[in-house]
């Protein structure tokens, strides 16, 4: 099947850098759609983003969202998924989407798996039935998903961790990476691009040998792995310094399962590219909304009669319409709008967040902009 824009593998169009650090913009050219970077990547694993709908996502204009392979095989499965013709057609939705290979799924539910150098057997969260993820197997779901971009399976350590075991489970991560892409290859799915991960924890021995490691394999694009799992910030932060640098300059830089906007303008600072976390939602869903001036907790006594929108300058249909008086009762309400409404704010505060990067760092003033948003965000 030909894909809808023509466009066969992955393309990267570096089109402004900032002077001052390794921040820069792109266009990431996929099968169904083009993506400017960087980008933020709101989450929707079962195929869904928590309480909206398509329609909401193109209104925001999210041009890349994403699916998970461990819950998407486990339901509705990747037979209904193939009858379907895909994720893109069973969920109507038109633009790219980025799958993760399972492997962070695994990993969070480490009571239920056993791993081995083949793979990873596990039971269902869902009802304890016993399956098996190869790293040829879960290229195969991510195929039949019909993904943009696939990630390669990967073993994530948590935190703390001994370097002996983060260089066991790295190395492990490398072996399975070269089978992946041999897997890959024999598919021939170049629609399907498939990124390496790099892993390592908080050692900076484990990180470039990763790196050094995964870039040689020769993957469309890179992610770094095996962060925002216990480590400190700085320790993240790390990660990303000691690593970004050693990725190809010519093709995209994903840091996996970051969301906090702080977090966002340090890495792209370094040269990252693309980012995902279901904090967004997963806050909206909990009543912690971002603002410019920092987030806040809708369920607070203070703002029952706080008539002002949530953030006077967001884009939002959210902020355009209601108050914060508003949100709170519907919260407090246990209405059902509350967490639509909450979601659709956050997730426009950060998409339009990283376009206001975009332009700053176009006009070269990257980080006199981050500078100007901590000091606010801080308030």
């Amino acid at each position: 099947m030909s894909s809808p824009t023509g466009v066969e593998s992955l393309q990267l169009s570096i089109t402004a850098r900032d002077p001052g650090c390794a921040a820069r913009t792109g266009v990431l050219r996929l099968a169904h759609g083009d993506v400017e970077t960087p980008v933020f990547m709101p989450v929707g694993t079962q195929g869904s983003v928590k309480s909206l709908s398509q329609e909401d996502l193109e209104g925001l204009d999210a041009r890349i969202i994403l699916g998970n392979a461990y819950h998407l095989y486990l339901r509705p499965g990747t037979e209904i998924l193939r009858e379907a013709g895909g994720l893109h057609r069973f969920m109507n939705w038109s633009r790219p989407i980025l799958t993760d290979s399972g492997g962070f799924q695994v990993f969070s539910l480490g009571e239920l798996n056993k791993i081995t150098a083949e793979g990873v057997a596990f039971q269902s969260h869902i009802d304890g039935s016993r399956h098996f993820f190869s790293p040829e197997k879960s290229m195969d779901i991510q195929i039949a998903i019909g993904a943009d971009i696939i990630m390669a399976f990967d073993d994530c350590t948590g935190y703390p961790v001994t370097h002996e075991a983060a260089a066991k489970s790295m190395r492990m991560t490398l072996d399975w990476a070269a089978r992946c892409k041999r897997h890959w290859e024999s598919r021939q799915s170049p629609r399907h691009n498939l990124f390496g991960i790099v892993q390592g924890n908080v050692y900076e021995d484990l990180r470039i040998e990763s790196a050094e490691g995964t870039v040689a394999l020769d993957f469309p694009g890179y992610a770094i792995g095996g962060v925002s799992v216990g480590e400190t910030k700085e320790e993240m932060y790390d990660a990303v310094r000691w690593v970004a640098p050693r990725l190809p300059d010519a093709k995209p830089r994903y840091l996996m399962g970051v969301g906090p906007p702080e977090d966002l303008l340090a890495a792209i600072e370094h040269g990252i590219d693309m980012f995902d976390c279901v904090m967004p939602t997963r806050n909206a869903r909990n009543g912690q909304l971002f603002t410019n001036q920092g987030r806040i907790n809708i369920k607070n006594a203070r703002f029952a009669t706080d008539f002002a929108p949530l953030d006077a300058t967001c884009p939002c249909p959210v902020c355009a319409r209601y108050t914060r008086a508003y949100l709170h009762h519907l919260f407090r309400a246990g209405e059902i709008a509350a967490l639509r409404f909450n979601t659709l704010h956050n997730l426009s505060f950060m998409l339009d967040f990283v376009a206001r990067v975009r332009t700053a760092i176009r006009a070269g003033r990257f980080l006199e902009f981050k500078s100007a948003f901590l000091r606010e965000y801080a308030g």
